[in-house]
C-alpha cells in the first residue's frame, strides 16, 4: 500500500495570507493513501526539508507532495531532498498553490477550496507516478555566440580565457554591434570606441575564438551538451585569407551611390565596402545587388587593382556543420521605426534625426568627420530640441508599452556633448520623467542641468513642422506650468525606442527559446537564473533579454560566460528521463509523431512486435531516441492511436489529475 506525505507551506505570508493552510492539511488528510500531512512556514528551508527526512522515517513515506510555489522554484530542491531519504526524486509531485491559487485569489475561501483541489489533483497523479532514472550524455566543449556586438564579444573572451573554443557568429560584416556606432558613453563620457576597439582586437586574435562574420545561424538541433548548428556563411566576393585590407578596392569602386548601412542613410556607400575603419575583419564585401559586375556584367574594376588579387565573382554561400555544448544569444537590438510617428516630421525633414544618426553625425569617423551640422544645409544648428520616450511607454498601440531604459541617460550625454562643444547652441529636453536608476547616473543628468544649462521641460511634443524660414517649429506642452509651447528649433532629436534585433523571433524558434510578447528572450527565472533561457544550454547576454545600458550587458555576459563555463567543465550532463516512449503493440506506424518532433528524436523501425490480438507480427513503429528526446510531449499529442506516451506525465497520470479536479 503506498504511503504518501503531504507537506503544505506557507511562503512566509505569500500563501497563508490568503490560502488557511490548517484547513488544506485537515482536508488532505483524509484522502486514501495519505499517511502523514502538515504544514510549515517555508519548506524549502533547511527546517522544512528535516520535516520531509522526519516524516519520511517515522511514518515509512514512499511518495511525497508539496504544496508550495511554482515548480520553477523549488522542484529540484525537493527532488533532491527526497533522494537523501531513499525515495526516487520523480515520486515527488508540486502542487503550485502561490502562483496558480494564492497570488490571483484575494478571497480566502475561494482560495483555500482551490488550494485543496489542486493538493487533491496533484495527491491523484503521483499514486501513479513511477521510478525514474536520469541517464547520460557526453558535453561538447565548444560554445557559440550568437551575435558579435560588446555581449558578444565579451562572453566569448571570458568562455575563451577560462580555455574552451568559441565561434561568433555575426550577420554583419564586421564585429562591433550598435556600440561602434556609439561617439561617447555614459556615465563617464569616454570614447565608445577606445573601450570597443580593444575588446574586437581581443577576440579577433584569440587562439580560441573564431570569427563567422557576414554569417547566420540557419539551423539548431539537438540538445544541451550536444547541439548541432548549421551556420551559412555568405559569400564576400572576396578571399578573407589573402585580402590585406587595404581598402584600394572601395576606393575605385564607380558605384558609390548606396546608402550606408552603418551610417544609418546619412552617407553613400560603394558596391564593395568595409563598413567602418576600424572594422574586424577589416575584409570588405561585395554588395551583389548594387554592383555592376553582378547586375550587367560589365565594370569588375576592383579585381584588377587588387594588389593580393582577392576578388572572386565566383564565392558561393557556405553551409558551416559545428558542434557545441552551449550557446549564447547576443542579438542586440535595433530602433523602432518611425513610420506611426508621423507628428514628429521624421519623413519630412532631414533635421529630424534619431539619437543614433545624431552619434554619428557627432563622431570622428562619421560622414560628417565629428562636426554637428544639419543634414539640410550643412550648417551648425543654433537651437537643438530633444525629445524623449518616442515610441516607448506608448500606450496607442503604435510604439512599445515598455521604457527603452537608457534614452534618459543618452538624452543627457548628447545634451552635454552640444553644450560643452558648441556652447552657442541653446539645448531643450522634452521629457516625461527622468530615470537615472544607475551608478552615479543622477549625477550626470544633474550636471546636464546645472553645469552644462541643458533646458529640461517636464512634457511632451505634440507636433514638428517645417517653418518657412527652413527651419523647424516645435509644437508641445509644459506640465508643469500648464502652458502651451510654440518653439523654433533647428534640429530635433528623438529618443527612439529600441526593440529586438530583426529575426530575434526566427532564432527563438530554432533555438526553441522563450520569448515575451515584446519579442525579448524570456529567462528561465527573473531573480534566480537572470541569463539562463528556460531550454537547457541556451544562455542570454544583452539587448536581446531586455534593455540596458553597456555596463549592465557587460556584466550579463561575464554571467552568461561563468554558466556555460560550469556547463562545459562538465565531461557527462544528467539527461532528462521525461522522455517520450511508444508502446509498440498499440503504433500503427503512421509517423505523425515524426512530423511533430522538433529534436529529430523519432525514427521509423520494422520490428518484430506483439499485436493487442497477442500475436507476433512484422511491422513499421515508432522508435524514440531517449538521448535526443527532450520530453516536450509534442508526440503524445499527434499521435491519433494513443501510443506515445511521456514518462513523468503518462496519460493515466495527467488523467487522474483531472479525474480529481472534476
Amino acid at each position: 500500500m503506498q504511503k504518501i506525505g503531504v507537506f503544505v507551506c506557507w511562503c512566509g505570508s505569500n500563501i497563508a495570507t490568503t490560502v488557511d493552510v490548517a484547513q488544506v492539511v485537515a482536508a488532505v488528510k483524509t484522502i486514501p493513501n495519505v499517511a502523514f500531512a502538515a504544514d510549515y512556514k517555508y519548506m524549502c528551508s533547511e527546517g522544512g526539508q528535516e520535516l520531509i527526512h522526519k516524516a519520511v522515517q517515522d511514518y515509512q513515506l514512499d511518495r511525497i507532495v508539496v504544496c508550495s510555489c511554482s515548480p520553477r522554484m523549488h522542484e529540484a530542491t525537493f527532488r533532491n531532498c527526497a533522494e537523501q531519504v531513499g525515495i526516487n526524486p520523480y515520486l515527488v509531485e508540486i502542487a503550485n498553490i502561490r502562483e496558480q491559487c494564492s497570488w490571483i485569489i484575494k478571497d480566502r475561501a475561494q482560495a483555500t477550496a482551490k488550494a485543496i483541489q489542486l493538493a487533491k489533483a496533484a495527491i491523484a497523479k503521483v499514486r501513479f507516478n513511477t521510478p525514474l532514472t536520469p541517464g547520460e550524455s557526453k558535453v561538447v566543449k565548444r560554445a557559440l555566440v550568437i551575435g558579435g556586438g560588446i555581449a558578444g564579444i565579451q562572453a566569448a573572451l571570458d568562455i575563451a580565457e577560462a580555455g574552451y573554443k568559441v565561434d561568433i557568429v555575426e550577420r554583419q560584416p564586421a564585429i562591433g554591434g550598435r556600440m561602434a556606432q556609439l561617439d561617447k558613453t555614459f556615465p563617464t563620457l569616454d570614447c565608445s570606441a577606445c573601450i570597443l576597439t580593444p575588446k574586437m582586437m581581443d577576440a579577433a586574435n584569440h587562439p580560441n575564438i573564431k570569427l563567422y562574420t557576414y554569417s547566420e545561424v540557419e539551423a539548431v538541433s539537438g540538445f544541451v551538451g550536444n547541439f548541432e548548428v548549421k551556420i551559412r556563411q555568405k559569400a564576400r566576393s572576396v578571399d578573407a585569407k589573402r585580402c590585406t585590407g587595404c581598402g584600394i578596392c572601395t576606393e575605385k569602386c564607380p558605384s558609390r551611390k548606396t546608402s550606408s548601412e552603418f551610417e544609418l542613410g546619412l552617407k553613400t556607400r560603394g558596391a564593395i565596402y568595409i563598413p567602418f575603419s576600424q572594422a574586424l575583419p577589416k575584409v570588405p564585401v561585395i554588395d551583389r545587388e548594387h554592383c555592376l559586375k553582378f547586375q550587367t556584367g560589365k565594370c569588375g574594376i576592383c579585381s584588377k587593382v587588387c594588389p593580393a588579387e582577392c576578388i572572386d565573382y565566383t564565392q558561393q554561400d557556405e553551409i558551416i556543420t559545428e558542434h557545441y555544448g552551449a550557446i549564447v544569444a547576443a542579438t542586440g537590438f535595433d530602433l523602432l521605426p518611425l513610420d506611426k510617428f508621423g507628428e514628429y516630421g521624421y519623413q519630412d525633414s532631414p533635421d529630424v534625426i534619431t539619437s543614433l544618426e545624431f552619434e554619428r553625425l557627432t563622431n570622428a569617423t562619421g560622414p560628417t568627420e565629428g562636426h554637428l551640422v544639419c543634414p539640410s544645409t550643412g550648417k551648425e544648428p543654433k537651437s537643438v530640441i530633444i525629445v524623449s520616450c518616442v515610441g516607448s511607454r506608448d500606450t496607442s498601440g503604435r510604439g512599445k508599452t515598455y521604457c527603452s531604459k537608457i534614452c534618459c541617460m543618452y538624452n543627457a550625454k548628447q545634451a552635454m556633448y552640444i553644450r560643452e562643444k558648441y556652447p552657442q547652441i541653446d539645448v531643450t529636453v522634452f521629457y516625461i520623467d527622468v530615470r537615472t536608476p544607475g551608478k552615479a547616473f543622477d549625477e550626470f543628468y544633474r550636471r546636464a542641468v546645472e553645469e552644462f544649462n541643458v533646458h529640461y521641460i517636464k512634457g511632451q511634443v505634440g507636433k514638428v513642422l517645417k517653418d518657412a524660414r527652413g527651419g523647424l517649429t516645435v509644437f508641445a506642452s509644459d506640465l508643469l506650468s500648464d502652458k502651451h509651447l510654440m518653439l523654433h528649433a533647428d534640429m530635433v532629436i528623438l529618443a527612439t525606442a529600441v526593440k529586438p534585433a530583426a529575426g530575434a523571433r526566427k532564432l527563438a524558434t530554432m533555438l526553441t527559446a522563450s520569448m515575451d510578447n515584446d519579442d525579448f528572450f524570456t529567462e528561465a527565472h527573473p531573480k534566480l537564473r537572470p541569463v539562463e533561457s528556460p531550454t537547457a544550454g541556451i544562455f542570454l547576454a544583452g539587448m536581446c533579454q531586455g534593455p540596458k545600458d553597456i555596463p549592465e550587458t557587460v556584466s550579463q555576459a561575464g554571467a552568461a560566460a561563468v554558466k556555460v563555463v560550469g556547463l562545459l567543465a562538465k565531461d557527462k550532463l544528467r539527461t532528462n528521463p521525461c522522455v517520450a516512449h511508444c508502446q509498440e503493440n498499440i503504433c500503427s506506424g503512421c509517423l505523425a509523431c515524426e512530423k511533430v518532433c522538433p529534436y529529430g528524436a523519432i525514427t521509423a523501425e520494422t520490428k518484430t512486435v506483439i499485436n493487442l490480438a497477442g500475436v507476433k507480427e512484422q511491422r513499421t513503429v515508432a522508435v524514440v531516441n531517449q538521448t535526443l528526446c527532450q520530453g516536450c510531449g509534442a508526440c503524445t499529442v499527434a499521435c491519433p492511436a494513443a501510443a506515445m506516451d511521456l514518462k513523468g506525465f503518462s496519460n493515466q497520470e495527467i488523467l487522474a489529475e483531472v479525474d480529481a479536479l472534476c
